[in-house]
């Protein structure tokens, strides 16, 4: 039943990492674009509305972090052996812990940028934030983030690729301890005829000695009574 559990935690914990790696791509998305205007006619309305979605999203994920550590926490207090289950626990929480590093860097950076844009906005310079050099800095950072994520899934498919295999060389040494059983059975199988073969001869040759005893202790019977008489 425990088995069962931890499977079924698993596949949540995977599913719940998938679903939070796609909204903080969304979410350094938002947090690095909402701080910039299309122009001075939307100044008042757009970072508004960006901000009401950055924070919407932010309560979102986070809700979604506490529920991950959750889940770890339940799967390790689930009894597991093998190194197996041990190292999978153990990159859970990692991802866990990059997942949480890189949506506290990504609120710090929002917060910054906001701050920033509210001294240029009171000296007048917040048409500098759409300067080029300032958009191919953050699509840069993007870039480097979701680089970042391919990373992770590549390593969490090679962590699962060497549990396989894990799992593949216990199999196949198992299947040989079951062939090593089954020789063995065969041979004592083998052997229990001639085991029954050979109890067999000597209750035989017992028989004969008996008989023989017998018939000696007869004959002597037999000759002093013949003595005794004559």
């Amino acid at each position: 039943m425990s088995i069962l559990n931890y499977d079924a935690l698993r596949k949540q914990a995977r599913h719940l990492e998938n679903e939070i790696d796609l909204k903080l791509v969304a979410f350094s998305k938002i947090g690095a674009g909402s701080s910039s205007s299309g122009g001075h006619s939307s100044a008042d309305t757009s970072p508004l509305l960006g901000e009401h979605v950055f924070d919407s999203l932010s309560e979102e994920i986070a809700q979604m972090l506490d529920k991950l550590s959750s889940l770890n926490e339940n799967m390790s207090e689930l009894p597991t052996s093998g190194a197996a289950a041990i190292h999978t626990l153990q990159r859970h929480r990692e991802i866990l812990q990059g997942y949480r590093q890189e949506f506290n860097k990504i609120c710090a950076n929002h917060t910054t940028r906001m701050e920033r844009e509210e001294l240029l906005r009171g000296s007048g310079l917040s048409t500098n934030l759409n300067s080029p050099s300032s958009s191919g800095l953050s699509r840069r950072d993007m870039y480097l983030k979701e680089s970042s994520h391919i990373n992770s899934s590549n390593s969490l498919i090679n962590d699962q690729i060497s549990i396989a295999m894990e799992t593949k060389e216990h199999l196949l040494s198992q299947r040989q301890s079951f062939k090593r059983l089954q020789t063995r059975f065969n041979d004592i199988s083998n052997r229990f005829p001639l085991i029954s073969s050979l109890v067999q001869r000597i209750n035989i040759k017992k028989r004969r000695d008996s008989m023989i005893l017998g018939l000696v202790i007869g004959i002597c019977t037999i000759l002093l009574l013949l003595y005794a008489f004559n």
